[in-house]
């Protein structure tokens, strides 16, 4: 579906982009976090543990600029996992006014069983695009999420 608006060729052609980007990005979305229900999880709660498991300890600050959350978001997001025993506050040794969210061995568990299944569910999304068209689309979305 593309705009029914009628302006210059330059508009209509950006406004169609825009709405087949929009339109790709929450049909993927809805297709690939459908199964985070399923276990009990939103996206930021999924998001929160996937970061944690890449990149290790990190403060409540952190992981909500990784996935672009305010930090009051985030902080529900993370007591409501503290609460499933999926991740514990500590202090940070090295400051000791900072705490750092640590994963849990539950956590760890979850999330190193779950995000492969959760990678392939991606991974069949983007099986209709070649591997120079994903180099591309990762281009162009960076470009766009980089402008000031």
């Amino acid at each position: 579906m593309g705009t029914s608006y009628s302006g210059s060729s330059s508009e209509v052609n950006t406004l169609n982009a825009f709405i087949k980007l929009m339109r790709a990005s929450e049909s993927i979305n809805m297709r690939l976090n459908r199964h985070l229900s399923d276990v009990n999880l939103t996206v930021s709660q999924f998001g929160t543990l996937e970061v944690l498991h890449h990149l290790g300890p990190l403060n409540q600050r952190s992981i909500g600029e990784k996935l672009l959350k305010s930090g009051g978001n985030i902080t529900m997001v993370i007591d409501n996992l503290e609460k499933q025993g999926y991740v514990v506050r500590k202090k940070d040794p090295s400051d000791r006014r900072a705490v750092l969210i640590h994963l849990t061995k539950k956590g760890e568990t979850f999330i190193g069983k779950f995000f492969p299944k959760h990678l392939d569910r991606i991974k069949e999304e983007f099986s209709v695009l070649s591997e120079e068209e994903k180099k591309t689309l990762a281009d162009i979305c960076k470009k766009l999420g980089l402008k000031n």
